[in-house]
Formats: C-alpha cells, sequence, structure tokens
C-alpha cells in the first residue's frame, strides 16, 4: 500500500484506506458468527495498511527534512497516548454497550477522521512526483505470499513444533518466495521495492537494527503479562494499569529523542536508546517468583524508554537515504519489519520458555501458565523467562552495535 500511495497519490490511499477502515467495523459490529467476525477484521486490517505508512509520510511532509525526527517523534507521542487510552475507553464502550459497542465506537471516529482527511490535507502538498509507472503486481503478490507464510510459521511453529512436517515446508516456501521476489525486483521497471537501498549501509543497519529492537521489546510486552498474572497473581485490571507507565515512557521518549536527534544527530540516540533496551531485558531476566513488582514494572519502564529513544532517529536516518518520492514504500516497509520484528519476538520468546518447561517434565505450552498451574510449572516458566529474556538482550545488543556503525547520510554532515 505504500508503494501504491506513491504511484497514484498519498491522501487518495489515506482517505480510500479510512473507508475501508469504517466498512470493516461496521461489518465487524454486526458479525454474528466467529469466521464474520474474523473476515471483518481482515478487511479493517487492509484499511489499517493503507493508512499507517501513508499516515507517517503525512506528517513527515508536513516538516522539512531537518525536523524529520521530530515529525516521527510526535507520531510516535499519539501512537503512545493511543495505547494509553485505548484499552481504558475500551472497558468502558464494552462496559456499557457490551463488545459491539467497540467496533462502531471505532467506525464513528474514523468517519471523522475520515472527513477531516477530506477537508484539511492538500493532496497538491503531499502527493509527490515519483514514479507513477506501471505498478509492480506480480512483485507485490509475491511479498504479499511471503510475508503470510512467514507469519503464519511465526505463529504456528512454536505450537505445532518446528520439526513439523508443514512447518519445515513452510519455512522453505518462504525462502524460494524471497528469492524470487529479489529476482522479479531486480528486473521489474518498477520494483515494488528498489533493492539498491540496501547498498547503503545506513540503510541496511537501520533496519536491520528496528528489525532486532521490535524482536527483544515484543517479547517482553507479550510474556510480562503472563507472569504478573500467574506468577505474582495480579488481575488483568491491575496488569492495566502497571503498563501505564510504559505507555507513558513511549509518549515522552519518542518525541524528544526525535527533536534531539534533528539537533544532535541520530547515531548516539539509536545506541543509546538500544543500550536502555538492553538494560530493560536483562534487568526483566533477573526475575524470579518471589521479586517485587517495582522491580518489573521499572525493567519495563527502562526497556521502552529505550524504544522510544530509539525508534524516531532511527526511522529519521532510514529515510535520509531515499527520495522524498519513495516516503510512502519506505514507511510501510519499516512497519513491516516492525511487524515481523514483533511476530519473531513473541516466537522466539515462546519457544525458549515452552522448551524450559519441557525440559523440566511439564507441558510445553504457555496455557498451562496459570494460577492454578502449579508452583513447579511457575518457577519453570520463570526460568524459561529469564533465558528468553538474556538471550534477546544479547540480539538488541547485536542492533546497538550496527547503530554505532552504520555509517552517517547526508543530511548528518553538520552533526559530525
Amino acid at each position: 500500500m505504500g508503494r501504491l500511495a506513491d504511484a497514484v497519490g498519498i491522501k487518495k490511499v489515506y482517505v480510500a484506506g479510512l473507508a475501508v477502515f469504517v466498512i470493516g467495523a461496521l461489518l465487524a459490529g454486526m458479525s454474528d458468527s466467529i469466521l464474520q467476525l474474523i473476515g471483518s477484521r481482515v478487511v479493517m486490517g487492509v484499511g489499517a495498511a493503507m493508512t499507517q505508512g501513508t499516515s507517517m509520510a503525512i506528517g513527515i511532509l508536513a516538516f522539512p527534512s531537518a525536523e524529520r525526527g521530530k515529525a516521527i517523534g510526535l507520531q510516535m507521542g499519539v501512537v503512545g497516548f493511543g495505547n494509553l487510552v485505548g484499552p481504558a475507553v475500551g472497558g468502558f464502550v464494552v462496559s456499557a454497550f457490551g463488545w459491539r459497542g467497540v467496533p462502531f465506537a471505532i467506525a464513528a471516529v474514523s468517519v471523522i477522521a475520515m472527513l477531516a482527511a477530506i477537508v484539511i490535507l492538500d493532496g497538491r502538498k503531499i502527493d509527490q512526483d515519483g514514479d507513477r509507472g506501471r505498478f509492480d503486481w506480480l512483485g507485490a503478490v509475491v511479498s504479499t505470499v511471503a510475508l503470510v507464510t512467514f507469519l503464519l510459521v511465526m505463529t504456528s511453529g512454536p505450537r505445532v513444533g518446528w520439526i513439523n512436517a508443514p512447518v519445515i515446508i513452510a519455512i522453505l516456501a518462504i525462502v524460494a518466495l524471497i528469492s524470487g521476489f529479489i529476482w522479479i525486483e531486480l528486473r521489474a521497471a518498477n520494483p515494488m521495492l528498489h533493492l539498491g537501498h540496501f547498498k547503503e549501509r545506513l540503510f541496511t543497519f537501520g533496519v536491520a537494527a528496528a528489525f532486532m529492537s521490535f524482536t527483544g521489546t515484543s517479547a517482553m510486552r507479550f510474556m510480562m503479562p503472563f507472569f504478573l498474572q500467574a506468577v505474582l497473581g495480579f488481575s488483568p485490571r491491575q496488569i492495566g494499569l502497571m503498563i501505564i507507565p510504559s505507555a507513558l515512557a513511549i509518549s515522552v521518549a519518542g518525541p524528544l529523542g526525535g527533536m534531539l536527534s534533528d539537533r544532535y544527530g541520530w547515531r548516539w540516540f539509536n545506541a543509546g536508546g538500544l543500550a536502555l533496551v538492553v538494560i530493560g531485558l536483562l534487568m526483566l531476566s533477573r526475575i524470579t517468583e518471589t521479586s517485587s513488582v517495582y522491580f518489573a514494572i521499572t525493567g519495563m519502564f527502562v526497556l521502552t524508554t529505550g524504544s522510544g529513544t530509539f525508534y524516531s532517529p532511527n526511522s529519521s536516518s532510514v529515510l535520509s537515504t531515499v527520495n522524498e518520492s519513495e516516503y510512502g514504500v519506505i514507511v510501510g516497509f519499516l512497519n513491516l519489519v516492525r511487524n515481523a520484528g514483533n511476530l519473531t519476538g513473541i516466537a522466539v520468546s515462546t519457544a525458549i520458555v515452552t522448551a524450559t518447561m519441557a525440559a523440566s517434565n511439564y507441558p510445553p505450552t504457555l496455557s498451562a501458565v496459570s494460577e492454578a498451574g502449579g508452583e513447579g510449572v511457575l518457577m519453570a516458566f520463570t526460568a524459561g523467562l529469564r533465558l528468553a529474556f538474556t538471550i534477546l538482550a544479547g540480539v538488541v545488543a547485536v542492533g546497538m552495535v550496527l547503530s554505532m556503525f552504520k555509517g552517517s547520510s547526508p543530511d548528518d554532515v553538520e552533526f559530525q
């Protein structure tokens, strides 16, 4: 969708995406079965894909290139605020109107956003004069199939086993599809993604560091609620309150890191942010069944502060290597890297934790982790959690090193 936005116009794709999202939300609210609900969520996902990358591109294009980090940081601040407000508002809507009220409320808010976009956005200013030739449909289809296969493998692998025949076949298919995508893109007149960008160390190392960062942070977001509820015995509502400091950290660190990187350069904010992520993961790797909840909250706060500090300057440095006419596809690609990193982190941490549980002769499944699971299961789960966080801290540390040595772009000359 990012590439399509570059080709036909960012505003068109953004407004159309909001319309698709509204339709999906209305269908979700009217669903009479789980299949209809899932299908409606797929429609919403398509609409979200049309707005995620384009919304950041619109924000970036509203600022001069010297304030690109500030623009990305402000968007991160809004995302963090949404993460804070969303669960609270959603809980109120469910209590007052039932679950159907949530998608209907989402539809109402999205209609307002769509009307505002139609009236306020000036397509002449945000639609760049990029390459509007024939769209690379073959590359789009192959990349989509590869991504969906990857997502299914990462989701199902920990549950059915990595040596399961269908999983192995799917992994081989991913390799073949990625190879095919590269072959297509190198020969396409108007490729989905110009692979020549990967010749730039700044681009390649920045993308790799982002993937490693999200791999570590997603494992924390996924696993810590299990620990807080099953091991420490807190209720879901209490856990929601415990997550507020982490969401606030992103809301503050994102804009602050972006603005400061515009002034002082991105290198130390990239490496420093990932250093905080590593510290947070190492703190969480010391948790036990008797750990203080305040220690766990502090570890999560440090980690998310680092993640917020890292993301805006890193995204700005990657975008500094491309033309404005490619902002849509590159921002979409960065969102793809984020989602892939998130799912990989969940899959890797789940595999490590369940393997540790299996080694202690307990069922290798997270469904066994509950307050009724027994002390032995919870001890095995916590041991696996410590190991997972330690390993992922090492992964993020590699991203930190890449951030130190990924080089500079013309935009950063004034910072050296």
